[in-house]
């Protein structure tokens, strides 16, 4: 990367920081991702190719580490990276307040989302057991219609083909109010109310599905004309 030619802190930062999909891959580190293959999943529009030079830049910058398991290099923060977690955070929130998404079809991601829920899902909502809840958003092409939330009830595993569990509840709705309910623009009681959002299973799961959801960490950020 061309550097910005200064001696400024700020520039010496941003020289590391800033450069395209750098965050954003930072974002995905600080939310616990530490396999190649897990952390494009949350960048799913950079090439693998770049993913991995990027990777390859942050090591040699003291920003990441690189270390093998049986399951391959995993990759982690150093002291120096998780210094990033205030910037990026803050980030979010200026983002979710300033520039809020207005959830445009070119914005609109299934696969994004559902691996961005998988992270704030809490199994303790729910009976203890493996517990398998299916997701179906009738408008999104077939590959991508139906996605599987699996818990054990401590790790939470994303599945885009069906594992093959029984099924203890059906969740059914579009993209665009899946992504504002997890955004905080529309409560799941509302979607509920509207019938935008249906649920399909016995009652403890339905009763306790919005609490076994969880919502993105930047869901209670107010707009603007709120915020005072």
């Amino acid at each position: 990367m061309k550097g910005y030619g200064q001696f400024c802190p700020v520039a010496q930062a941003s020289e590391v920081f800033a450069e395209r999909w750098t965050p954003l891959v930072i974002r995905e580190l600080l939310c616990g991702s530490t396999h190649f293959n897990d952390l494009h999943r949350g960048v799913p529009l950079m090439s693998r190719t770049l993913l991995s030079s990027r990777l390859k830049q942050l090591e040699e910058l003291g920003v990441v580490t690189r270390k093998q398991d049986a399951r391959g290099p995993e990759y982690h923060l150093t002291e120096a990276g998780r210094e990033f977690a205030p910037i990026v955070h803050s980030l979010g929130e200026w983002g979710q307040r300033w520039v809020r998404s207005k959830f445009a079809q070119g914005k609109l991601d299934v696969a994004l989302l559902m691996w961005d829920m998988r992270r704030c899902v809490k199994p303790e909502a729910f009976p203890p057991g493996r517990v398998s809840v299916k997701f179906e958003l009738p408008e999104v092409p077939a590959s991508k219609r139906h996605w599987w939330l699996v818990s054990d009830g401590t790790e939470v595993d994303l599945c885009a083909t069906d594992p093959g569990f029984d099924v203890n509840l059906f969740v059914t709705t579009d993209l665009k109010t899946l992504t504002q309910v997890w955004l905080g623009d529309l409560s799941v009681r509302s979607v509920l109310a509207s019938g935008k959002l249906m649920l399909d299973g016995p009652r403890i799961f339905r009763q306790s599905f919005e609490r076994w959801l969880g919502l993105s960490a930047f869901a209670r950020v107010k707009r603007p004309k709120q915020a005072a």
